[in-house]
């Protein structure tokens, strides 16, 4: 199975080096402690009795080697136009739960459930709805595993592309092995930006953030989307990095992804939510903001 377009055959464990997709939002939590904790204490999680490897190291050394500058463009060129598939908006739904994993020790929840749970914490909480829908197709852009995706260009925190790397990027040695490391124009702390350019105008590694970003662009208020385009930027909104591509639209952003970002790691919960209940309110508000067929 072709992974990236310069050929490179990838072998099983470097196309899924991870136990589940989850594992990498367990090691989000572990990362950030001082956070509201979850209903399971984080001793519990990714309970394994006897780990073949340490996958989350494994997963963010492939990560960070291969996710270059031209590598996310090639990947903007071959999605981007989404043209693969089309489907009622709950089609996508059954379709996003072919990714439900037996190895995952956490939760025997389906991706679906899991947003729906999300969506849910939010809506109880008293937010606008468009958070709300922000919560529930959050993490859609995971279908990029259903077309072939490694894992490593699904989920893990995002980062700036052509630019120099940030220690504060987790696991900051690896991008020593990342060709654009060697690259004078791509490992300049500028890079191909200008100083405070802006969010919009950086090229964030390739994952699913960026896919259902703009896979629902049209359809939220700016703030939705910032939630959904940098949630996993964490080297930005939990350490403070890439201050100087930043402008002031990016600064007044901030304070809703950091809104977000709580709803998106704690909400699991073994109780799966009573769909027949609250189907008639996840319908309307799909009508409400949503087209009829989502394209992939």
């Amino acid at each position: 199975m072709p992974a990236m377009s310069n050929a490179k055959t990838f072998t099983q464990s470097e196309i899924a080096p991870l136990n589940s997709l989850d594992e990498w939002e367990e090691d989000v939590l572990k990362r950030y402690p001082e956070q509201e904790a979850p209903a399971k204490a984080k001793e519990e999680f990714r309970n394994y009795e006897t780990p073949v490897r340490d996958t989350v190291r494994e997963f963010y050394k492939l990560n960070h080697t291969y996710q270059t500058y031209d590598f996310v463009q090639g990947k903007r060129r071959e999605f981007l136009s989404f043209g693969k598939r089309e489907m009622p908006v709950w089609d996508a739904f059954q379709f996003l739960n072919q990714l439900v994993d037996d190895s995952d020790p956490d939760t025997d929840l389906d991706q679906f459930q899991h947003l729906l749970q999300t969506a849910e914490a939010i809506r109880a909480d008293g937010h606008p709805d468009w958070m709300v829908l922000v919560g529930l197709m959050h993490d859609m852009g995971k279908v990029l595993c259903l077309f072939g995706e490694p894992q490593w260009a699904v989920v893990g925190d995002t980062f700036p592309v052509g630019c120099a790397h940030s220690e504060k990027v987790v696991y900051p040695e690896f991008f020593a092995l990342n060709p654009d490391s060697g690259d004078p124009v791509y490992n300049a702390e500028l890079g191909v930006y200008k100083i405070y350019c802006g969010l919009r105008n950086v090229n964030m590694s390739w994952g699913h953030d960026e896919y259902v970003y703009q896979m629902m662009k049209n359809s939220l208020p700016e703030p939705g989307l910032y939630m959904l385009r940098y949630h996993s930027f964490y080297a930005w909104h939990r350490e403070g990095a890439y201050d100087y591509l930043l402008d002031d639209h990016d600064r007044d952003m901030l304070k809703w992804v950091k809104l977000f970002n709580p709803y998106d790691l704690y909400s699991k919960n073994p109780e799966p939510p009573d769909w027949t209940r609250l189907k008639p309110y996840y319908e309307n508000l799909v009508n409400k903001y949503l087209p009829a067929t989502l394209k992939f």
